[in-house]
């Protein structure tokens, strides 16, 4: 038969109950207490490494701020420097150019001014040589005018050289007048014949006898003589009416054929 349980016994284990309770009140408390402070501690230091990170974060911005502003500063030291020495370098190029230019102008004013006395010169021989050639052309062709317009039926007799005449509204030169007591010949002599030439004859012959009244009476003809004259534009001279008088070994012969008929003016 087990012992019977006292009052004493059921207040020595309520007390103990109670002692438990209170014990594990207290290691709840304690623990709860360390939980806390732990959880401070823990937001404590999150907030410090927030702040960390973001002083950090600020410091890096500011240092990122003011290297870009370095930078920027430093471009823009550079560019200037570029700019000064691009227009340092323009102007420097400026000055070469004009006093290149001023030293072309100088020379090409020399050049010029020998220019034209060369000119000057050579216009005078070719004066000179052009009237010595013409001159030639025409006592070359002079000879044989007489036998040449003889043989085509022309029956002129004589020849003159360079007659001029000086009115009141025509002056005129003419290199040859072959002439008969009812026809005559105009002669314009050339070194090298064009067309241009032989329309300016045929303007010259139209006033023929205002300049010349004394022929007014004549029947008169008109010739083109060269050293050097293309068959076209003998053709030419030939379809205007005009006899073509070119070298033929040391004499001269006409061109036309037998069927040609000349002009009258």
């Amino acid at each position: 038969m087990s012992e019977s349980i006292t009052i004493e016994d059921f207040y020595k284990i309520f007390q103990e109950s109670e002692r438990q309770r209170q014990e594990t009140e207290r290691i709840l408390r304690e623990s709860f207490q360390r939980s806390q402070e732990e959880a401070e501690r823990r937001r404590a230091e999150d907030e410090r490494r927030q702040a960390e990170d973001e002083r950090r974060r600020a410091e890096d911005e500011r240092r990122r701020t003011e290297e870009d502003a370095r930078r920027a500063e430093e471009d823009k030291r550079r560019r200037a420097e570029e700019d000064k020495r691009r227009r340092a370098e323009a102007e420097r190029r400026a000055a070469e150019l004009d006093r290149i230019f001023a030293e072309l102008a100088e020379e090409n004013k020399r050049s010029m001014q020998e220019l034209k006395k060369v000119v000057a010169n050579t216009s005078r021989e070719v004066g000179k040589l052009t009237s010595r050639w013409g001159q030639f052309v025409e006592d070359y062709v002079e000879p044989g005018v007489v036998r040449i317009f003889q043989e085509r039926g022309i029956a002129v007799k004589e020849t003159h050289p360079r007659i001029q005449a000086e009115r009141e509204n025509v002056a005129m030169e003419i290199d040859i007048l072959a002439v008969d007591d009812n026809v005559a010949v105009a002669i314009e002599v050339k070194s090298r014949l064009s067309t241009t030439d032989v329309n300016e004859f045929k303007e010259k012959l139209g006033k023929f006898k205002e300049a010349f009244p004394a022929y007014k009476n004549y029947k008169i003809h008109g010739a083109v003589a060269a050293i050097g004259v293309t068959k076209e534009v003998a053709r030419y001279a030939y379809r205007q009416g005009l006899f073509v008088i070119v070298q033929s070994g040391e004499t001269v012969e006409i061109a036309n054929d037998e069927a040609f008929q000349p002009k009258n003016w």
